[in-house]
Order: structure tokens, then C-alpha cells, then sequence
């Protein structure tokens, strides 16, 4: 036989033949398919994982972030000289805007109903500039007349709550209120609900009511101080580095004695513990569905190693003609190969499709199921389930089933190269 190249047609040739194998072959054929499936299966779920908790990560910091800003700067108890404060952050480089707010905790009752609510003055122009809040804002004009100070925007869901519609009445009780001789009084005060809003998180629009700054002043009893200065820059993950500049710029030129020093917040300290946890939860999805690309990865060697047995007399027959032990070895090498790379590139296909119609398939899903709780919304905080496919970890998670399953043939085609011609022809 002439010697041939490494990985040549005769190679491949033979490499396709034990991939088709008879019918008394079955139980190898099957373990092959399964190989296949399972490896398809483990990238298809990785990528569809990793993508819904990047997507998940990705919406769920944007809402936040698009509401509660990138940086806070607060002082207790209040935030003085605010206007001044503001317009000095406003011109830190890489900062792109700074509002004052108030925030405090209400009760909000209507017609018998009561709930717990955060109440978060905003200017109206401050409130325009939120993008997240504006777009879904019912009815489109619900900020004419909100500066006037007896008008409050509440979220979808707290409105729901509360069966409430724009230009009806409810009332706020804060439980600081006006002290007298017999201890500090609640303070009680009707708005009208001049519209609502819906920035997509459960959490947010089922607590959050955006009422003017001046009148939550007055309402909170913070005179002429805010709560904080909410700080938005342009790429959040910089605020370690922009954290000093915006101290320096919120420390007052000519600082009285004794007064409150003013303390800088990003949104990694005021959100540690969530992101931590994505995090973890992350990595940890990612370890556990690797096992199942690891599997079927043991699956091609059991496949394999069952072919060279049942292939020994073949085995021996080419090594008799001339074929090479590098030529065998390579001939397995390829059949195990193959069934690693199109199960990873179906699992890909199958993944990358998945995450572009996830939401479809959840509505599709809900209608069939008659599940209306699926990806519930009080859980997750989203109302939608998302996807964020990340070309970075599909190329690692192809690498990684494609590593496995070439290293999987290795020691089965080691196997096929080392048998003895003669002992195989011998039991033949």
C-alpha cells in the first residue's frame, strides 16, 4: 500500500464508512447518536443559559441604573446648597447629569386599600430626561400642570393594586410629620394621579410614585435640602474612577465647621449584593451544563472504544496492506471527531436560534401550557424574559465541546494504533 499523507481522502474515506455502521452494528450507531445528541444538547443549553443571564443581568442593571443613576451623592440629614452642588458635578468630565431628589417611604391608601410606597421627587425636567420612565408614561401629557404641586405619577402595577386611573384621588401618609406637644404626628395630604408609568420592573412599578421636588420638601418637611444628587455618567463601569472627581466637586469651596460631610455611592456599592450574586449564579450555570457536554463526551469514548473491538479484524487487515499506525490512530481520531463537531455546530444552531425568539417561544409555551405565571414578573423583576448573546462565550463554549470531544478520541484511536495485526487476525 502507498504510504499517504496525514488526514487524506483514503483516511476520511474509511473514518465515514465506520460511521455508517451495519445493522448488526446497531448498539454502536446508537451510542454515536446519542454522543451527538448530547453534545448538541449540552452548547445548546450553555449558550440559551448564558445568554437569558446576560440578557437578564444586562435589562436588569439597565432599569435600575436608567432610575436610581450611576452615582449618588448624599449628606445627612439633607442635602444643602443643592443647586450649587449639582451645576459643580455637572461639569466633572464624563459626567452627563445630575439631579436633585427627595425620597421617602409613604403609605398610599384609596379607597380602603393600602400599600407601601416610595415617594421620589424629581423636576419635571429631571423626570423628562429618564428615558426609562418616559416611554411608557400614560397619558402622554401627565407632566402638564406637575410642577403646580398636587399631581403625582405612580407605577402600572401599584395603580393596579389600588384601581386607580389618571385624575383620580389618593392619599399619602408620612409617618414623620408635624411635632406637637404630644409627640410627632403623621403628616396626611391628598394628590391627584395625573398618569402612570411603566419602566418594565416589577419591583419599580409596583412601589415607586414620582411627585415634584418642592412639594416632596414639603411634604417630608426638608425645607430647603434634598435627599441626594443622583449622578449619570457615561459608561458606568468608570465610576471607581470618576468617584473622586465628584467628591472633590461636591465638597462645598468654603465648608462650615461641623458640617456633614458629603459621602459618594456608585451603583456597584448600592447594588453589591445583586450583582454578586448574578454573578455567582452565572458561573455556576455555566460548571453545571459543561457536565453535560462532559458526558457526552465520555459517551464518543464508549462508542469508540466499542468500534476498535468490533473493528479489529479491519484494523488488522489495513496494518497487513501497508496502512501506518499514525493512519489508523488518525482514521478514529476523525470518526469521533466528527460526531463532536456536528453535535456542537447543531447545538450552536439550535442555541443562537433559541435566544433571537426566546420570547416567542415563552408566549408560545404560556398559550399552549395555559401558564400565565411562566417567568413571573414578582420574581424576576422583568416582564419579559430576555437574551443577550455574547459572541465571546459562544466562541468558548464551541471551543470547550469541540476540546472535550477531540480529546475524547484520543485514547480510543491510541487503542485502534497499537493493536497487533496478528492477535486480531488470530480470533478472526
Amino acid at each position: 500500500m502507498k504510504k499517504t499523507r496525514p488526514f487524506s481522502g483514503f483516511e476520511w474515506l474509511v473514518a465515514g464508512r465506520y460511521l455508517r455502521p451495519r445493522r448488526k452494528e446497531g448498539v454502536i450507531s446508537v451510542i454515536a447518536i446519542l454522543s451527538l445528541l448530547g453534545i448538541a444538547v449540552g452548547v445548546a443549553a450553555l449558550i440559551i443559559v448564558m445568554s437569558v443571564m446576560n440578557g437578564f443581568r444586562a435589562e436588569l442593571l439597565k432599569q435600575i441604573l436608567g432610575l436610581n443613576g450611576h452615582m449618588i451623592v448624599q449628606s445627612f440629614p439633607g442635602v444643602p446648597d443643592y443647586e450649587a452642588l449639582t451645576q459643580r458635578v455637572r461639569g466633572v468630565q464624563g459626567v452627563t447629569g445630575a439631579f436633585p431628589i427627595v425620597e421617602g417611604q409613604v403609605l398610599i391608601n384609596s379607597e380602603g386599600a393600602s400599600y407601601g410606597a416610595l415617594v421620589r421627587g424629581l423636576k419635571s425636567d429631571d423626570l423628562k430626561a429618564l428615558p426609562s420612565v418616559m416611554s411608557k408614561m400614560q397619558p402622554a401629557n401627565a407632566l402638564q400642570g406637575y410642577d403646580e404641586g398636587d399631581a403625582v405619577i405612580i407605577g402600572t402595577r401599584l395603580a393596579q393594586k389600588l384601581g386607580l386611573t389618571p385624575g383620580m384621588q389618593v392619599t399619602l401618609v408620612a409617618p414623620k410629620g408635624e411635632v406637637t406637644p404630644f409627640g410627632s404626628t403623621p403628616r396626611i395630604k391628598a394628590y391627584r394621579v395625573a398618569g402612570t408609568f411603566e419602566v418594565g420592573m416589577s419591583e419599580y412599578d409596583q412601589t415607586y410614585i414620582f411627585m415634584p421636588l418642592m412639594e416632596a420638601q414639603l411634604f417630608f418637611g426638608l425645607d430647603n435640602t434634598v435627599s441626594g444628587v443622583v449622578v449619570m455618567v457615561t459608561n458606568p463601569d468608570l465610576t471607581q474612577v470618576l468617584r473622586g472627581p465628584v467628591e472633590q466637586a461636591a465638597r462645598p469651596p468654603q465648608a462650615a465647621p461641623g458640617a456633614p460631610p458629603t459621602v459618594v455611592s456608585d451603583w456597584k456599592d448600592m447594588s453589591s449584593g445583586l450583582v454578586g450574586a448574578l454573578a455567582v449564579e452565572r458561573n455556576v450555570m455555566f460548571i453545571i451544563l459543561s457536565l453535560i457536554v462532559f458526558v457526552a463526551a465520555l459517551n464518543i469514548i464508549s462508542s469508540l472504544i466499542m468500534l476498535v473491538k468490533d473493528k479489529g479484524g479491519d484494523i488488522a487487515i489495513l496494518r497487513t496492506i501497508g496502512a501506518s499506525k499514525g493512519a489508523i490512530m488518525r482514521v478514529f481520531f476523525i470518526a469521533g471527531a466528527s460526531i463532536g463537531t456536528v453535535g456542537t455546530l447543531a447545538g450552536l444552531l439550535v442555541g443562537v436560534a433559541f435566544c433571537a425568539n426566546i420570547e416567542n417561544i415563552r408566549q408560545f409555551v404560556i398559550r399552549v401550557t395555559g401558564n400565565t405565571k411562566l417567568f413571573d414578573p414578582t420574581i424576576y423583576f422583568l416582564t419579559q424574559m430576555p437574551a443577550q448573546v455574547d459572541p465571546t462565550e459562544v466562541v468558548a463554549v464551541v471551543l470547550m465541546a469541540l476540546g472535550l470531544s477531540f480529546l475524547a478520541t484520543l485514547y480510543p484511536s491510541w487503542r485502534a494504533a497499537r493493536l497487533d495485526p496478528v492477535e486480531a487476525l488470530r480470533y478472526e
